[in-house]
């Protein structure tokens, strides 16, 4: 059986929603909480691969915010952002699920309906 690494944080309400779709569907998966636990470089190197720069840092939320014009303009190279997101993981777009083969990024039903569902 293929086991899902879901990776975020628990208290935010993307993430809520997608593990509750989840445990509703019976769907098993493990949690990583990368604001307690940190996320690593070559996984995010994996992610980017996947999912590209762009799509998996978070220029909307609070933590982009927060940050300085220099540690914004910073996140415009790969290494930039990767470094960024080691630091800072609540810039990276939360859920991240993988199974090792596969990344899922966010939360959307009917994307998880088609991903995940029994039907």
């Amino acid at each position: 059986m293929i086991q899902w690494q879901m990776y975020g944080i628990p208290n935010c309400s993307t993430v809520k929603k997608a593990r509750l779709w989840l445990e509703d569907e019976g769907v098993a998966y493990q949690f990583h909480d990368f604001k307690k636990e940190g996320v690593d470089r070559i996984l995010l190197q994996y992610w980017v691969g996947e999912l590209g720069t762009d799509s998996l840092l978070n220029k909307r939320g609070t933590t982009w915010r927060k940050l300085s014009p220099e540690q914004q303009a910073g996140a415009s190279t790969l290494e930039g952002a990767l470094a960024l997101m080691m630091e800072f993981p609540s810039v990276i777009k939360r859920p991240v699920l993988t199974d090792g083969r596969e990344v899922v990024l966010g939360f959307d039903a009917g994307v998880y309906q088609v991903r995940f569902g029994s039907g």
